[in-house]
């Protein structure tokens, strides 16, 4: 394309002054960038400053940007940190500050080109970025963009050399390709994208919408396939521009500006408008040739040395994702255990030839990890209760072998397998699952029969929830873009920009080195995208109704989980009244809980693993012979029937 353009702009007169026109570099010299990019971002600023003067019940008690509420997202922040937001947060010093920065924004709108405007520009840069934490709600990005903007450009007005300033405004272009490259890169990985049908689902969310567009889409669906396709081009190829001496500068840059025109238009995103077109003056400036006089004497090392450093992170994030690996595979507890498929799985525990009472068999979830049941088995082990811990193929150190496609029949095979390998012959088995996990050892329990004391189901799935629930139906395909998309980037190497989420603070101290080299491991979430696609086809095809299972059941419900998806409840109810009459069932719900902090939070998985240590000695006192097929729920057992 490149260069068949070439011939074209070099052929007759007629075409060559079209082409001439479409194509080509925007020749800007330095000064020119920067004061274009520090006007455009200015009224970002301006506007997003007079919105948040003109709804400031938002940030009092009950608003969406309340900060008795908003502050909790910064409890593991330093203490200064916090108290220093505490201070911008308060109502007089945010309406200070964006009454402060209206007038900066606002005389940087005016001709000039002093030192001054320099320090105009970090005011802006460092107010927003104290000020952006405090609202959790109306910046959507265009903030941070015009605060990167403001911050460059004010180092740049303040700079001392004019190598300094290229550096600056290399900075910002080399910040907006990759806004663009990488935003392309993961809307490729959904399908939606891929067939071009997102853009018709973005324009008929409540949120984003726009009906008249939509109905638009509906009635041209070849048109917005091309534009959906369109815009993947554009992010995906953003840094072309930068080819043939700039040939494409014009192009590129008027479709992404018409992006985002586009986007404010009808999406509602004003503010995406000058936020992210500040950045274009400084990409035009960069990618005029330096044989162009507005580019000459240009400094061009700060690219060279991104690209090292580039490489050099590279190599360094290698080396991170090769010793986690190691980390990872090592197995230094417990055991390992070959099922039928081939596989090998990991294990862990206490289970020894001697003890009393059924085992507790832990089956964790679906892109989760043994380490998630730590707090269950710290109450456990204070019970004398043993329990047995593994890792499901392709999870940990455990290893998938397995001939054939996956499918969840495999997964229970292997737990069954399992348990007839590391469980003494004879004893007894609590099937203790999380999420996926759950229903996992719900159909091990069929299989194992009258060696099943009970069921566990910990916020458990439920094969017909993405029937039954809208919620989790609707979801479902939001899912396995998730786990693709961060299956990618950790394959990519960007493990070692992971940040330890807030559920593995959360856990016992010792277990959260290795629970994050785990999770930081692309094979999980490779496993993870397996396991969801196989549970997603299995799901949609199951009819139900679930079999009866001879066993006594607990049924532990996150309260987050109920309370979002009420269908989520019914589908808990169904799990308890699927095992027998005549043996203990409960059901609970914890308060305050999420589906994750149900086992990870410490005081919610303490409630969590209580209830659990009750219920087994309840149901061991009522059961005391294996397989006897005979129990009574105590009199007046709240919970139970």
């Amino acid at each position: 394309m490149l260069a068949r353009l070439a011939k074209l702009r070099a052929s007759g007169p007629t075409a060559r002054t079209v082409i001439s026109a479409l194509t080509g570099p925007l020749p800007l010299s330095r000064g020119q960038a920067i004061g274009a990019s520090e006007r455009i971002a200015a009224l970002t600023s301006l506007l997003s400053s007079l919105e948040h003067l003109t709804i400031a019940d938002q940030k009092r008690s009950g608003g969406l940007n309340d900060w008795a509420l908003a502050r909790r997202g910064h409890a593991h922040s330093g203490r200064p940190l916090r108290r220093l937001l505490d201070v911008v947060a308060d109502e007089r010093t945010s309406r200070a500050l964006h009454a402060a920065r209206v007038a900066a924004s606002a005389a940087l709108l005016l001709p000039g080109d002093s030192r001054a405007r320099g320090a105009a520009n970090l005011f802006l840069g460092l107010s927003g970025a104290l000020l952006y934490p405090t609202h959790r709600y109306g910046t959507d990005g265009s903030d941070q963009a015009s605060n990167l903007v403001q911050t460059a450009t004010g180092l740049a007005r303040l700079a001392p050399s004019p190598a300094a300033q290229d550096a600056l405004v290399w900075y910002v272009a080399i910040q907006s390709n990759l806004s663009y490259v990488v935003s392309g890169w993961i809307k490729l990985l959904g399908k939606d994208w891929r067939t071009g049908s997102a853009l018709t689902g973005v324009l008929r969310t409540r949120t984003y919408g726009h009906e008249k567009a939509w109905r638009l889409a509906r009635r041209h669906p070849r048109s917005a396939r091309a534009l959906a396709h369109g815009v993947l081009a554009m992010e995906c190829l953003f840094p072309v521009l930068y080819l043939k001496g700039g040939l494409l500068a014009r192009p590129v840059i008027a479709a992404a500006a018409a992006f985002h025109v586009a986007n404010g238009s009808v999406m509602g995103l004003g503010r995406f408008i000058p936020a992210f077109v500040s950045m274009h003056p400084m990409v035009a400036y960069t990618s005029t040739p330096r044989s162009h006089p507005a580019a000459a004497g240009r400094d061009d090392r700060m690219p060279v040395a991104a690209a090292l450093l580039l490489a050099a992170a590279a190599t360094a994030a290698t080396a991170v994702a090769v010793h986690r690996r190691l980390r990872t595979t090592d197995h230094p507890f417990g055991t390992m255990v070959t099922t039928r498929h081939g596989n090998e799985l990991a294990h862990d525990g206490t289970v020894g030839p001697k003890g009393e009472g059924p085992v507790a068999v832990l089956v964790h979830g679906l892109g989760a990890l043994p380490a998630h049941f730590s707090w269950y088995t710290r109450a456990l082990n204070a019970d004398g209760r043993q329990w047995l811990a593994y890792s499901r193929a392709g999870y940990g150190a455990s290893r998938r072998h397995a001939p054939t496609p996956y499918h969840l029949g495999e997964s229970v095979d292997d737990l069954v397998d399992l348990i007839e390998a590391a469980v003494p012959e004879g004893r007894q088995v609590s099937l203790v699952g999380h999420s996926l996990g759950g229903e996992l050892a719900r159909r091990a329990a069929v299989r194992l029969g009258e060696r099943v004391h009970s069921v566990v189901y910990v916020d458990s799935s439920h094969p017909q929830q993405l029937e039954r629930s809208s919620q989790q139906g609707a979801n479902a395909r939001l899912v396995e873009e998730l786990i693709r998309s961060t299956s990618v980037s950790l394959r990519a190497g960007l493990g070692v920009l992971m940040q330890t989420p807030a559920w593995i603070r959360n856990l016992p101290a010792p277990v959260r080195s290795r629970a994050m080299a785990e999770y930081a491991d692309h094979r999980m979430w490779t496993a993870a995208l397996r396991e969801w696609q196989a549970a997603e086809r299995d799901f949609r095809s199951f009819e139900g109704p679930l079999p009866h299972l001879d066993a006594h059941a607990l049924v532990l419900s996150a309260q987050h989980t109920v309370d979002r998806d009420p269908d989520h409840l019914l589908l808990h109810k169904d799990l308890a009244d699927a095992h027998r009459d005549g043996r203990i069932v409960r059901s609970t719900v914890v308060e305050n809980a999420d589906h994750d902090g149900i086992l990870t939070d410490p005081q919610l998985a303490g409630e969590g693993a209580r209830s659990l240590v009750a219920f087994l000695g309840d149901t061991t006192a009522a059961a005391p012979s294996a397989g006897a097929g005979q129990s009574s729920a105590p009199a007046g057992q709240e919970g139970a029937r």
